[in-house]
């Protein structure tokens, strides 16, 4: 009987973190470099040691992402819901969402 609770609990948290709303990736990208998120993580999302985290283009799941956008335990500054509405983040969520992943660093021949 635990493990059938166990796993139903697993599933739902699976399915939480796999859901994410409906953004639009190119308002997003907009967003992103207007509400100055660029200056810490890039334009591209990529981070920067000293200034602020890779968030693309594997992006931790949107419940995660909008909990840390909304209560920052770093150096980031807290962004409201005032500040930046759900559906602006779920914006840029999916403009996050939207990025390519790079090549691996074997297929680029400067590199080998």
């Amino acid at each position: 009987m635990r493990i059938a609770i166990f796993v139903v609990a697993i599933s739902v948290a699976a399915l939480a973190q796999t859901t994410a709303p409906n953004g639009d990736a190119k308002n997003g990208k907009k967003l992103f470099a207007a509400d100055g998120c660029y200056q810490c993580h890039g334009y591209e999302a990529q981070g920067a040691a000293p200034t602020g985290p890779r968030l693309g283009p594997k992006p931790i799941a949107f419940a995660q992402f909008q909990k840390y956008v909304r209560q920052p335990t770093g150096q980031m500054p807290p962004y409201t819901v005032k500040s930046i509405p759900d559906k602006d983040l779920a914006d840029i969520y999916a403009f996050v969402l939207s990025l390519p992943v790079p090549p691996a660093a074997d297929s680029i021949p400067a590199l080998k």
